[in-house]
Protein backbone atom coordinates (compact mmCIF):
# COMPACT_ATOMS: atom_id res chain seq x y z
CA UNK A 1 0.00 0.00 0.00
CA UNK A 2 1.33 3.39 -0.84
CA UNK A 3 2.51 5.24 1.72
CA UNK A 4 1.61 8.71 0.67
CA UNK A 5 -2.19 9.91 0.22
CA UNK A 6 -3.77 6.97 2.37
CA UNK A 7 -7.28 7.98 2.48
CA UNK A 8 -8.83 8.95 6.05
CA UNK A 9 -12.22 9.42 7.40
CA UNK A 10 -12.00 11.67 10.46
CA UNK A 11 -15.69 12.54 10.82
CA UNK A 12 -16.61 8.66 10.51
CA UNK A 13 -17.35 7.00 13.80
CA UNK A 14 -14.52 5.06 14.26
CA UNK A 15 -16.54 1.53 14.14
CA UNK A 16 -14.22 -0.17 11.48
CA UNK A 17 -10.83 -1.50 11.64
CA UNK A 18 -10.09 -0.45 8.14
CA UNK A 19 -7.10 -0.68 5.32
CA UNK A 20 -5.70 2.07 4.30
CA UNK A 21 -7.15 2.41 0.71
CA UNK A 22 -10.39 3.45 -0.98
CA UNK A 23 -11.55 1.61 -3.74
CA UNK A 24 -12.61 3.78 -6.56
CA UNK A 25 -14.33 1.08 -9.38
CA UNK A 26 -14.49 -2.73 -10.51
CA UNK A 27 -14.51 -4.90 -13.47
CA UNK A 28 -15.70 -8.40 -12.72
CA UNK A 29 -14.07 -9.94 -9.97
CA UNK A 30 -11.51 -7.20 -9.85
CA UNK A 31 -11.45 -3.90 -8.30
CA UNK A 32 -9.11 -0.60 -8.24
CA UNK A 33 -8.41 1.77 -5.61
CA UNK A 34 -8.35 5.22 -6.18
CA UNK A 35 -4.25 5.08 -6.36
CA UNK A 36 -4.88 3.33 -9.39
CA UNK A 37 -3.81 -0.38 -7.87
CA UNK A 38 -5.74 -3.16 -8.89
CA UNK A 39 -6.98 -5.75 -6.66
CA UNK A 40 -8.41 -9.37 -7.44
CA UNK A 41 -11.35 -9.22 -4.86
CA UNK A 42 -11.85 -12.48 -2.70
CA UNK A 43 -13.99 -10.90 -0.50
CA UNK A 44 -16.83 -10.08 -2.79
CA UNK A 45 -18.02 -7.14 -0.38
CA UNK A 46 -18.24 -9.96 2.19
CA UNK A 47 -20.56 -12.62 0.08
CA UNK A 48 -22.29 -9.56 -1.02
CA UNK A 49 -21.23 -8.84 -4.81
CA UNK A 50 -22.99 -11.62 -6.10
CA UNK A 51 -22.40 -10.88 -10.04
CA UNK A 52 -18.56 -9.12 -9.39
CA UNK A 53 -18.75 -5.36 -10.02
CA UNK A 54 -19.79 -3.57 -13.05
CA UNK A 55 -22.17 -6.13 -14.19
CA UNK A 56 -22.90 -5.75 -18.26
CA UNK A 57 -26.83 -7.38 -17.54
CA UNK A 58 -27.54 -5.83 -13.67
CA UNK A 59 -26.17 -1.97 -14.31
CA UNK A 60 -28.43 -1.04 -16.98
CA UNK A 61 -31.52 -2.61 -15.15
CA UNK A 62 -30.64 -0.69 -12.27
CA UNK A 63 -30.31 2.44 -14.38
CA UNK A 64 -33.35 2.06 -15.95
CA UNK A 65 -35.28 1.53 -12.49
CA UNK A 66 -33.70 4.65 -11.01
CA UNK A 67 -34.73 6.40 -14.46
CA UNK A 68 -38.62 5.41 -13.33
CA UNK A 69 -38.53 4.79 -9.07
CA UNK A 70 -36.37 4.11 -7.06
CA UNK A 71 -38.57 4.40 -3.30
CA UNK A 72 -42.28 4.51 -3.56
CA UNK A 73 -43.48 3.63 0.41
CA UNK A 74 -45.26 0.31 1.94
CA UNK A 75 -48.23 1.98 1.87
CA UNK A 76 -48.88 1.29 -1.68
CA UNK A 77 -48.45 -2.34 -3.53
CA UNK A 78 -44.92 -2.51 -5.18
CA UNK A 79 -45.03 -4.82 -8.00
CA UNK A 80 -41.40 -6.26 -7.82
CA UNK A 81 -42.01 -7.44 -4.24
CA UNK A 82 -44.62 -10.01 -5.45
CA UNK A 83 -42.41 -10.74 -8.32
CA UNK A 84 -39.06 -11.75 -6.37
CA UNK A 85 -41.27 -13.43 -3.49
CA UNK A 86 -42.78 -15.70 -6.07
CA UNK A 87 -39.63 -16.50 -7.48
CA UNK A 88 -38.11 -17.10 -3.78
CA UNK A 89 -40.76 -19.18 -2.84
CA UNK A 90 -40.23 -21.51 -5.94
CA UNK A 91 -36.30 -21.52 -5.40
CA UNK A 92 -37.15 -22.43 -1.80
CA UNK A 93 -40.15 -24.45 -1.32
CA UNK A 94 -41.49 -22.14 0.99
CA UNK A 95 -44.86 -19.69 0.46
CA UNK A 96 -44.34 -15.63 1.56
CA UNK A 97 -41.49 -13.68 1.85
CA UNK A 98 -41.53 -10.16 4.04
CA UNK A 99 -38.43 -7.61 2.64
CA UNK A 100 -36.56 -5.47 5.02
CA UNK A 101 -33.05 -3.93 3.88
CA UNK A 102 -30.13 -5.93 5.48
CA UNK A 103 -29.68 -9.26 6.92
CA UNK A 104 -29.73 -8.36 10.53
CA UNK A 105 -32.99 -7.31 10.00
CA UNK A 106 -34.04 -10.02 8.66
CA UNK A 107 -32.83 -11.79 11.35
CA UNK A 108 -34.57 -9.39 13.44
CA UNK A 109 -37.78 -10.19 11.64
CA UNK A 110 -37.70 -13.86 12.55
CA UNK A 111 -36.75 -13.59 16.30
CA UNK A 112 -40.29 -11.59 16.61
CA UNK A 113 -42.21 -14.14 14.12
CA UNK A 114 -40.56 -17.23 16.63
CA UNK A 115 -41.84 -14.90 19.92
CA UNK A 116 -45.13 -14.29 18.54
CA UNK A 117 -45.37 -18.03 17.38
CA UNK A 118 -45.42 -18.68 21.02
CA UNK A 119 -47.25 -15.91 22.34
CA UNK A 120 -50.07 -17.09 20.00
CA UNK A 121 -49.57 -20.71 21.73
CA UNK A 122 -49.97 -18.90 25.19
CA UNK A 123 -46.40 -19.52 25.69
CA UNK A 124 -45.63 -16.10 27.58
CA UNK A 125 -41.99 -16.24 27.81
CA UNK A 126 -40.70 -17.45 24.76
CA UNK A 127 -37.09 -19.48 24.24
CA UNK A 128 -34.84 -19.90 21.34
CA UNK A 129 -32.11 -22.09 20.64
CA UNK A 130 -28.95 -20.55 18.93
CA UNK A 131 -25.18 -21.58 18.59
CA UNK A 132 -21.96 -21.61 19.84
CA UNK A 133 -19.77 -19.05 17.63
CA UNK A 134 -22.94 -17.93 15.98
CA UNK A 135 -23.54 -14.07 14.67
CA UNK A 136 -26.42 -13.01 13.67
CA UNK A 137 -26.40 -9.01 13.64
CA UNK A 138 -25.52 -6.25 16.06
CA UNK A 139 -28.58 -5.20 17.01
CA UNK A 140 -29.44 -5.16 20.88
CA UNK A 141 -31.93 -8.78 20.27
CA UNK A 142 -29.99 -10.33 17.38
CA UNK A 143 -26.79 -9.67 19.25
CA UNK A 144 -27.99 -11.25 22.07
CA UNK A 145 -28.25 -14.28 19.64
CA UNK A 146 -24.85 -14.24 18.39
CA UNK A 147 -22.48 -16.32 20.39
CA UNK A 148 -19.51 -14.24 20.46
CA UNK A 149 -18.68 -12.31 24.07
CA UNK A 150 -15.94 -9.81 22.23
CA UNK A 151 -18.82 -8.25 20.42
CA UNK A 152 -21.02 -8.38 22.99
CA UNK A 153 -19.15 -6.83 25.69
CA UNK A 154 -20.22 -3.72 26.47
CA UNK A 155 -24.20 -3.83 25.53
CA UNK A 156 -25.69 -5.69 28.84
CA UNK A 157 -28.50 -5.98 29.32
CA UNK A 158 -28.38 -8.51 26.32
CA UNK A 159 -32.00 -9.74 25.49
CA UNK A 160 -33.37 -12.99 27.28
CA UNK A 161 -34.97 -15.95 26.10
CA UNK A 162 -31.57 -17.58 24.42
CA UNK A 163 -30.76 -21.12 24.74
CA UNK A 164 -27.06 -21.66 23.49
CA UNK A 165 -25.92 -25.04 22.51
CA UNK A 166 -22.68 -26.76 20.67
CA UNK A 167 -23.05 -27.20 16.84
CA UNK A 168 -23.77 -30.80 15.24
CA UNK A 169 -24.15 -32.36 18.64
CA UNK A 170 -27.97 -33.43 18.71
CA UNK A 171 -27.68 -35.02 22.47
CA UNK A 172 -26.52 -31.47 23.37
CA UNK A 173 -29.83 -30.07 21.87
CA UNK A 174 -32.16 -32.51 23.67
CA UNK A 175 -30.60 -32.21 26.70
CA UNK A 176 -30.82 -28.03 26.85
CA UNK A 177 -34.09 -27.86 25.92
CA UNK A 178 -35.44 -31.26 27.84
CA UNK A 179 -38.79 -30.67 30.15
CA UNK A 180 -38.81 -26.97 28.56
CA UNK A 181 -42.17 -26.17 27.46
CA UNK A 182 -40.86 -22.44 26.54
CA UNK A 183 -38.79 -23.48 23.49
CA UNK A 184 -40.50 -21.94 20.35
CA UNK A 185 -38.15 -21.82 18.04
CA UNK A 186 -33.84 -23.09 16.59
CA UNK A 187 -32.42 -20.89 14.83
CA UNK A 188 -28.78 -21.34 13.14
CA UNK A 189 -26.72 -20.61 9.72
CA UNK A 190 -26.18 -23.41 7.99
CA UNK A 191 -22.39 -22.16 7.63
CA UNK A 192 -21.30 -19.79 10.04
CA UNK A 193 -19.91 -17.00 8.35
CA UNK A 194 -18.40 -14.61 11.10
CA UNK A 195 -18.35 -17.39 13.47
CA UNK A 196 -15.15 -19.12 11.54
CA UNK A 197 -16.76 -21.00 8.53
CA UNK A 198 -18.42 -23.84 10.71
CA UNK A 199 -20.84 -25.98 8.96
CA UNK A 200 -23.68 -27.69 10.42
CA UNK A 201 -23.79 -31.40 9.43
CA UNK A 202 -26.19 -32.92 6.97
CA UNK A 203 -27.01 -35.17 9.10
CA UNK A 204 -27.02 -33.30 12.11
CA UNK A 205 -29.44 -30.88 9.91
CA UNK A 206 -31.94 -33.47 9.37
CA UNK A 207 -32.04 -34.30 13.16
CA UNK A 208 -32.84 -31.28 14.08
CA UNK A 209 -35.99 -30.80 11.30
CA UNK A 210 -37.04 -34.33 12.76
CA UNK A 211 -37.02 -32.58 16.85
CA UNK A 212 -38.73 -29.48 15.42
CA UNK A 213 -41.41 -31.49 14.07
CA UNK A 214 -41.83 -33.66 17.13
CA UNK A 215 -42.09 -30.82 19.61
CA UNK A 216 -43.78 -28.00 17.43
CA UNK A 217 -40.57 -25.86 17.03
CA UNK A 218 -40.00 -23.43 14.09
CA UNK A 219 -36.73 -24.29 12.46
CA UNK A 220 -35.16 -21.02 11.51
CA UNK A 221 -32.48 -20.89 9.13
CA UNK A 222 -30.33 -17.84 8.60
CA UNK A 223 -28.99 -18.12 5.35
CA UNK A 224 -27.77 -14.95 4.59
CA UNK A 225 -24.11 -15.18 4.35
CA UNK A 226 -24.28 -19.23 2.75
CA UNK A 227 -27.52 -18.84 0.76
CA UNK A 228 -28.13 -17.08 -2.60
CA UNK A 229 -25.92 -20.01 -4.75
CA UNK A 230 -22.93 -19.70 -2.83
CA UNK A 231 -22.50 -22.80 -1.86
CA UNK A 232 -23.72 -24.91 -5.17
CA UNK A 233 -27.19 -24.46 -3.86
CA UNK A 234 -29.53 -21.81 -4.19
CA UNK A 235 -29.39 -22.09 -0.23
CA UNK A 236 -27.03 -24.28 2.05
CA UNK A 237 -29.53 -26.58 3.92
CA UNK A 238 -30.80 -27.95 0.52
CA UNK A 239 -27.52 -29.57 0.19
CA UNK A 240 -29.71 -31.57 3.49
CA UNK A 241 -32.84 -32.30 1.92
CA UNK A 242 -34.53 -30.32 4.38
CA UNK A 243 -37.13 -26.90 4.65
CA UNK A 244 -36.88 -25.08 7.21
CA UNK A 245 -39.80 -22.95 8.35
CA UNK A 246 -38.49 -19.46 8.48
CA UNK A 247 -35.46 -18.31 6.30
CA UNK A 248 -33.78 -14.80 6.47
CA UNK A 249 -31.80 -13.80 3.81
CA UNK A 250 -29.45 -11.05 2.48
CA UNK A 251 -26.22 -10.08 1.35
CA UNK A 252 -25.98 -11.68 -1.95
CA UNK A 253 -29.82 -11.53 -2.96
CA UNK A 254 -29.29 -7.71 -4.56
CA UNK A 255 -25.48 -8.06 -5.87
CA UNK A 256 -24.69 -4.80 -3.52
CA UNK A 257 -27.71 -3.07 -3.41
CA UNK A 258 -29.13 -3.35 0.15
CA UNK A 259 -31.84 -6.29 0.47
CA UNK A 260 -33.11 -8.00 2.90
CA UNK A 261 -36.02 -10.76 3.29
CA UNK A 262 -37.49 -13.15 5.50
CA UNK A 263 -38.88 -16.48 3.53
CA UNK A 264 -40.82 -18.53 5.33
CA UNK A 265 -43.28 -21.45 4.86
CA UNK A 266 -46.81 -22.73 6.09
CA UNK A 267 -46.24 -22.95 9.99
CA UNK A 268 -44.84 -19.29 9.63
CA UNK A 269 -46.19 -17.47 6.95
CA UNK A 270 -49.43 -15.75 8.45
CA UNK A 271 -48.30 -14.92 12.23
CA UNK A 272 -47.30 -11.41 11.12
CA UNK A 273 -50.38 -9.29 10.75
CA UNK A 274 -50.75 -5.87 9.48
CA UNK A 275 -49.25 -3.37 12.58
CA UNK A 276 -46.51 -6.30 13.88
CA UNK A 277 -43.91 -5.50 11.72
CA UNK A 278 -42.89 -3.29 9.09
CA UNK A 279 -39.76 -1.23 7.81
CA UNK A 280 -39.71 2.24 5.69
CA UNK A 281 -36.99 1.58 2.86
CA UNK A 282 -37.53 -2.46 2.66
CA UNK A 283 -38.80 -3.64 -0.48
CA UNK A 284 -38.52 -0.74 -1.89
CA UNK A 285 -39.02 -0.98 -6.38
CA UNK A 286 -35.00 -0.27 -6.59
CA UNK A 287 -33.62 -3.30 -4.35
CA UNK A 288 -36.56 -5.48 -6.09
CA UNK A 289 -35.45 -5.08 -9.43
CA UNK A 290 -31.78 -5.91 -7.71
CA UNK A 291 -33.33 -9.04 -5.95
CA UNK A 292 -35.26 -9.92 -9.42
CA UNK A 293 -32.22 -9.49 -12.12
CA UNK A 294 -29.11 -10.82 -10.09
CA UNK A 295 -31.58 -14.44 -9.93
CA UNK A 296 -32.22 -14.34 -13.02
CA UNK A 297 -28.41 -13.73 -14.19
CA UNK A 298 -27.50 -16.29 -11.97
CA UNK A 299 -29.97 -18.71 -13.24
CA UNK A 300 -28.58 -17.81 -17.31
CA UNK A 301 -25.50 -17.78 -16.66
CA UNK A 302 -25.52 -21.32 -14.45
CA UNK A 303 -23.93 -19.68 -11.88
CA UNK A 304 -24.99 -22.41 -9.07
CA UNK A 305 -22.78 -24.95 -10.99
CA UNK A 306 -20.01 -22.35 -11.82
CA UNK A 307 -19.72 -21.79 -7.35
CA UNK A 308 -19.77 -25.88 -6.92
CA UNK A 309 -17.02 -25.60 -9.75
CA UNK A 310 -14.75 -23.51 -9.25
CA UNK A 311 -15.42 -23.86 -5.35
CA UNK A 312 -14.67 -27.50 -5.67
CA UNK A 313 -11.22 -26.03 -7.59
CA UNK A 314 -10.22 -23.56 -5.47
CA UNK A 315 -10.51 -25.72 -2.07
CA UNK A 316 -8.19 -28.67 -3.91
CA UNK A 317 -5.96 -26.19 -5.27
CA UNK A 318 -5.47 -24.73 -1.40
CA UNK A 319 -5.31 -28.24 -0.12
CA UNK A 320 -2.48 -28.94 -2.29
CA UNK A 321 -0.36 -26.08 -2.11
CA UNK A 322 -1.05 -25.19 2.06
CA UNK A 323 -3.38 -28.03 3.35
CA UNK A 324 0.00 -29.82 4.47
CA UNK A 325 1.53 -27.05 6.03
CA UNK A 326 2.28 -27.27 9.56
CA UNK A 327 0.00 -25.02 11.40
CA UNK A 328 -2.97 -25.00 8.78
CA UNK A 329 -5.83 -26.80 10.53
CA UNK A 330 -8.34 -26.96 8.52
CA UNK A 331 -9.79 -25.52 5.14
CA UNK A 332 -13.68 -26.07 5.01
CA UNK A 333 -16.25 -24.55 3.38
CA UNK A 334 -18.57 -25.31 0.38
CA UNK A 335 -18.41 -23.91 -2.83
CA UNK A 336 -17.39 -20.29 -3.32
CA UNK A 337 -17.51 -20.20 0.81
CA UNK A 338 -14.12 -21.20 1.98
CA UNK A 339 -12.25 -20.95 5.42
CA UNK A 340 -8.83 -21.44 6.05
CA UNK A 341 -8.15 -22.17 10.28
CA UNK A 342 -4.60 -21.62 11.40
CA UNK A 343 -3.45 -22.60 14.16
CA UNK A 344 -2.60 -19.11 15.75
CA UNK A 345 -4.26 -15.28 15.02
CA UNK A 346 -3.40 -14.38 11.75
CA UNK A 347 -4.87 -10.73 11.45
CA UNK A 348 -1.87 -9.81 9.99
CA UNK A 349 -2.80 -11.55 6.38
CA UNK A 350 -5.40 -9.33 5.32
CA UNK A 351 -2.65 -6.62 5.12
CA UNK A 352 -0.71 -8.58 3.50
CA UNK A 353 -2.68 -9.74 1.15
CA UNK A 354 -3.81 -6.47 0.16
CA UNK A 355 -0.79 -5.23 -0.52
CA UNK A 356 -0.06 -8.24 -2.91
CA UNK A 357 -3.40 -7.12 -4.50
CA UNK A 358 -5.77 -9.76 -2.68
CA UNK A 359 -8.89 -8.85 -0.86
CA UNK A 360 -9.85 -10.91 1.55
CA UNK A 361 -11.08 -11.26 5.61
CA UNK A 362 -9.71 -12.57 8.91
CA UNK A 363 -12.57 -13.85 10.84
CA UNK A 364 -12.57 -15.48 14.39
CA UNK A 365 -9.14 -13.97 14.93
CA UNK A 366 -7.70 -17.68 12.90
CA UNK A 367 -9.43 -18.29 9.43
CA UNK A 368 -8.77 -17.14 6.16
CA UNK A 369 -12.39 -16.56 4.79
CA UNK A 370 -12.99 -16.27 1.05
CA UNK A 371 -16.26 -15.30 -0.38
CA UNK A 372 -15.90 -13.83 -3.87
CA UNK A 373 -17.94 -13.51 -6.48
CA UNK A 374 -19.77 -16.24 -7.94
CA UNK A 375 -18.55 -15.42 -11.59
CA UNK A 376 -15.36 -16.13 -10.09
CA UNK A 377 -13.23 -18.21 -13.38
CA UNK A 378 -10.68 -20.92 -12.59
CA UNK A 379 -8.12 -18.92 -14.04
CA UNK A 380 -9.09 -16.25 -11.48
CA UNK A 381 -9.45 -19.28 -8.20
CA UNK A 382 -5.80 -20.28 -9.61
CA UNK A 383 -4.34 -16.87 -9.37
CA UNK A 384 -6.06 -16.44 -5.77
CA UNK A 385 -3.94 -19.34 -4.50
CA UNK A 386 -1.22 -18.12 -6.15
CA UNK A 387 -1.16 -14.63 -4.24
CA UNK A 388 -2.45 -16.48 -0.59
CA UNK A 389 -0.37 -19.58 -0.37
CA UNK A 390 3.58 -17.56 -0.53
CA UNK A 391 2.02 -14.98 2.15
CA UNK A 392 0.36 -18.12 4.11
CA UNK A 393 3.65 -20.25 4.13
CA UNK A 394 5.96 -17.01 4.93
CA UNK A 395 3.28 -16.40 8.26
CA UNK A 396 3.70 -19.61 9.23
CA UNK A 397 7.34 -20.04 9.04
CA UNK A 398 7.61 -16.76 11.58
CA UNK A 399 7.64 -16.88 15.27
CA UNK A 400 4.22 -16.71 16.44
CA UNK A 401 3.23 -14.05 18.26
CA UNK A 402 3.40 -14.69 21.61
Amino acid sequence: MSATAQPTSPHVMNTYGRLPIALSHGQGCRVWDTAGKAYLDGLGGIAVNTLGHNHPELVPALQDQISKLIHSSNYYHVPGQEQLAAKLTELSGLTNAFFCCTGLEANEAALKLARKFGHDKGIERPEIVVYEAAFHGRSIATLSATGNPKVQAGFGPLVEGFIRVPLNDIEALKKATEGNPNVVAVFFETIQGEGGINPMRWEYLKQVRALCDQRDWLMMIDEVQCGMGRTGKWFAHQWAGIKPDVMPLAKGLGSGVPIGAVVAGPKAAHIFGPGNHGTTFGGNPLAMRAGIETIRIMEEHKLLENAATVGEHLKAALEREIGGLAGVREIRGQGLMLGIELDRPCGVILNRACDAGLLLSVTADKVIRLVPPLILSIAEADEIVAILAPIVKTFLSEPAAQ
